[in-house]
């Protein structure tokens, strides 16, 4: 859900910025320490932020586990290009009924789980229907379509789906798709078993986890042999690691401010383009005085969005005004529904009768965030509100607090994940405690129409959830990654749950 991406890619990517929770003990062996460790031909340090809690991504929220595992130690069906085009992963082909209600997988027939047990139907079989009778995490609703899952051959899968649905096929390329081996998840939060191209072979609590090429991968070897992630919770921290060659890659900049350091020099590469990282002053819907509807569009019109990107992420970032990142076929822009005015604020505030109410802003110490936090407090305080704002340690405390128990008015997370907009506001007990018979019926409708009717119907429910003032959104992050000058196959988008390490190398 979050990622420091962003958080939650909750919040993913890598940034897609980058981060959010995730990981506990691994098995040994060494480590590498950053890019001066090692063969630097043969191996990779990343810089990333917001260290994960455990690597069981079908128990534990956030964008971090699968912004390291997924593609790299997990492997779905089908899976995200750089472009965001669906692709063929453990899935040779696959072909729709004239119904649209089942799928045929045709799969490879050479794959091998880490744990040395060869990948087969009854596998994929094994992973969907898991995903509705263990998994704990919003995200397992997103297979709640699937009626039937049938192995036809070793090779071969039949997927059979209540109803037609435009987004289910989407989604096997997220966690949800991800493939288990039937014995390997006894332990997922510690020994993540994949077919993936690398294993976990350390984590370092605090530092680090290290990624190991696997020498029985059946398709094409990455090119590096040693993955090391490294977190760092301080931005200076993470960009001086890369200046003393203790990492290769920033993952996610924390400091777009600082990106002069990068831009001008031959030593290194600086990549900017697009996440799927909504940065969303979430507003609780459910309770408190921003359950009042004028409160909310007061809370709108009293955030100079421009001047708040300018001044809390140098300006990197694009201005979105609902929960559609620029990337999706859907997206449009509408920023124009709460222009900023302070005026209208400070009127809507008075005839809400919410004016004496202290919100309480309870952010994640997380990098944007807490850069953004001051900002936000300022500009709603000139607009008449009061305002307490604390933060919380992330992941631990903004989870517990915010995230499972709503015990706030307003936060600040960056929701990572691709097409989120129905996680994030299509249940009434999620954290936000949105409620919209109406927005959840223009969902439904996308999703079983025509894709052209899917496109409209997500349209308008965007809008319907901005003009319901569900949340603020104050920018979408930037994919802003820096890297030493000869490394290949960094994304410009990041798109996907995934930081994808197997097209890496260097030049």
């Amino acid at each position: 859900m979050w990622r420091n991406k962003p958080l939650m890619r909750h919040a993913g990517a890598v940034a897609a910025t980058l981060t959010c929770l995730l990981l506990t003990a691994c098995s040994a062996g060494s480590l590498a320490t950053g890019g001066g460790a090692g063969d630097p031909e043969t191996t990779l340090s990343v810089g990333l932020t917001a260290e994960p809690a455990n690597l069981d991504f079908t128990k534990t929220e956030g964008a971090a586990i699968p912004q390291a595992l997924l593609y790299n130690v997990y492997e779905n069906l089908v899976k995200l290009d750089q472009a965001g085009k669906i692709r063929p992963a453990l899935a040779t082909s696959w072909k729709l009924s004239k119904d649209r209600r089942t799928y045929t997988f045709h799969l490879v027939k050479d794959a091998t789980f880490s744990n040395g047990a060869r990948f087969t139907a009854e596998d994929a079989k094994f992973s969907i229907e898991r995903v509705a009778s263990h998994w704990t995490v919003a995200q397992k609703s997103q297979m709640s379509v699937v009626d039937t899952v049938r192995v036809v051959a070793p090779d071969e899968l039949k997927v059979t789906l209540r109803k037609p649905s435009n987004d289910w096929l989407f989604r096997m390329t997220t966690r949800v798709g991800a493939m288990f081996s039937r014995t390997g998840v006894k332990k997922l939060a510690t020994e993540p078993v994949g077919t993936g191209p690398y294993v976990v072979k350390r984590w370092n609590r605090g530092d680090s986890i290290t990624l190991a090429r696997r020498d029985d991968y059946r398709g094409r070897a990455p090119h590096f042999k040693t993955v090391a992630l490294k977190y760092f919770k301080d931005p200076t921290a993470l960009n001086n690691a890369l200046l003393t060659n203790t990492v290769n890659v920033i993952g996610a900049m924390q400091s777009p401010d600082s990106l002069y350091r990068f831009e001008n020099n031959p030593k290194y590469k600086v990549i900017e383009g697009s996440t799927n990282g909504e940065v969303v002053l979430s507003l609780n819907n459910g309770s408190g005085p921003l359950r009042n509807p004028k409160a909310r569009q007061a809370v709108r019109y009293a955030i100079d969005h421009k001047a708040l990107l300018d001044t809390c992420w140098a300006g990197r970032g694009k201005l979105i005004g609902s929960m559609v990142p620029s990337t999706d076929p859907w997206y449009q822009d509408l920023t124009d529904l709460y222009p900023y005015d302070r005026d209208r604020a400070e009127k809507l505030l008075k005839e809400s009768g919410e004016a004496g109410r202290t919100l309480r802003l309870r952010i994640p110490t997380l990098p944007y965030a807490t850069a953004c936090g001051t900002v936000v407090k300022s500009q709603l305080e000139q607009a008449g509100f009061k305002v307490k704002l604390d933060q919380l340690e992330f992941p631990a405390a903004w989870l517990t607090t915010v995230f499972k128990n709503a015990d706030y008015d307003m936060s600040i997370i960056s929701h990572a994940e691709p097409r989120d907009m129905q996680a994030v506001f299509g249940s009434k007990t999620y954290y936000t405690r949105y409620d919209s018979p109406a927005f959840r019926a223009l969902l439904k409708k996308a999703d079983e129409g025509s894709q052209e009717q899917q496109v409209v119907s997500m349209r308008a429910a965007a809008r319907l959830l901005s003009k319901d003032a569900a949340a603020d959104w104050l920018f979408l992050l930037p994919n802003l990654m820096v890297a030493d000058a000869d490394i290949t196959g960094l994304p410009e988008n990041s798109i996907s749950e995934s930081l994808d390490l197997t097209g890496l190398g260097r030049s």
